[in-house]
């Protein structure tokens, strides 16, 4: 049974990734849709491939996130880690439904942390306050204050130039930004579920604690992220791209930027699992608020603050749920 349990964990935590791809694929290419630097086929394809090769950069997040619960060996421990993913996808598919760009990031530790408790498991707090809820407080406060500084910035650069000129130069600027958003978005969230898998291998007895991740999980990570990018996010990206305001190039490449550097200082030098989604959001609405602050449909802003608020609780309940479901089922002591 314990194979079965394995093999079932895999598939869900690759489904999850998955997810994670066409839930988050506006995070990368929205801004650049939205002021038509690129088409969204050919965005979505560098999308995907980007997301693919910063699978590939590093491994501290993905030892951050495999270090948030202990949920012991065995079947038992396998299935907390189960009832976790099935939190974090329920919420995606949630605010997908809705167009809410929220974080699959904290859905994940959400539900991690959601069945680990029902489960009576340890979770290691400090790294949750440490790693997970500070920098998911500051990262947005310092998108959004870099995105307005960033952008006042370009504007007095730019002061005294032809807006048409300008406007078509940072058109193909946007294409590098997108593509560095796109790879900071793979050496993110795709570590996230890498993560989640080792957790479930070490239950198992498959890895031991301080053995390097499997080439076969890097690989199967990054593939399953790059298909769901590829699929395309279009409710999401349609609040992020229109709905929170009308960006031109020049801002649109402005929020990508900012949010690239974050991601990979986060992950870096933090080796914090941020969200993308917070980020990206964050940066656009600091643009954004450079025309005035009248500009940022705030209304929208507050529905998905109230999203971001609640994919902690949620993701948790639904995967302490299916715990004790599984529990269930499965006759685990």
């Amino acid at each position: 049974m314990e194979i079965a349990i394995i093999v079932a964990v895999v598939v869900v935590a690759l489904v999850f990734d998955y997810t994670n791809g066409f839930h988050d694929a506006a995070n990368a290419i929205a801004t650049s849709v939205s002021t038509r630097a690129l088409t969204p086929r050919v965005a979505l394809l560098m999308a995907a491939v980007m997301n693919f090769v910063g699978a590939f950069l590093g491994q501290k997040v993905a030892s951050t996130v495999s270090d948030v619960i202990d949920p012991g060996v065995g079947s038992h421990g396998m299935v907390i880690v189960m009832a976790g993913l099935f939190g974090a996808i329920t919420w995606n598919m949630v605010t997908w439904y809705f167009g809410l760009p929220s974080s699959s990031s904290h859905a994940l530790i959400g539900g991690l942390v959601g069945s680990a408790l029902t489960a009576g498991v340890f979770v290691n707090w400090a790294t949750v306050i440490e790693k997970v809820v500070i920098p998911m407080v500051i990262s947005p406060l310092v998108a959004f204050s870099l995105g307005f500084g960033f952008m006042l910035l370009i504007m007095w650069i730019f002061r005294k130039a032809s807006p048409r000129r300008v406007g078509s130069g940072f058109r193909l600027a946007q294409t590098i930004s997108a593509a560095a958003m796109a790879l900071g978005h793979g050496l993110q969230d795709a570590q996230k579920t890498m993560g989640v898998i080792f957790l479930a291998l070490l239950s198992g007895g498959y890895v031991a604690d301080g053995d390097p991740l499997p080439i076969w999980v890097i690989i199967a990570a990054a593939t399953a992220i790059s298909l769901g990018t590829y699929s395309g996010g279009w409710r999401i990206m349609r609040t992020l791209g229109r709905r929170i305001i009308h960006l031109d190039p020049a801002r649109g490449f402005a929020a990508e930027s900012i949010s690239a550097s974050v991601l990979y200082t986060t992950a870096y030098v933090f080796e914090a699992p941020i969200s993308t989604t917070h980020t990206i959001t964050s940066a656009v609405m600091g643009v954004g608020a450079t025309k005035r602050f009248s500009a940022v449909r705030w209304g929208v802003a507050r529905s998905i603050l109230t999203a971001w608020v609640l994919t902690f609780p949620a993701a948790g309940g639904v995967a302490a749920l299916v715990y004790l479901l599984l529990r269930f089922v499965l006759q685990l002591p």
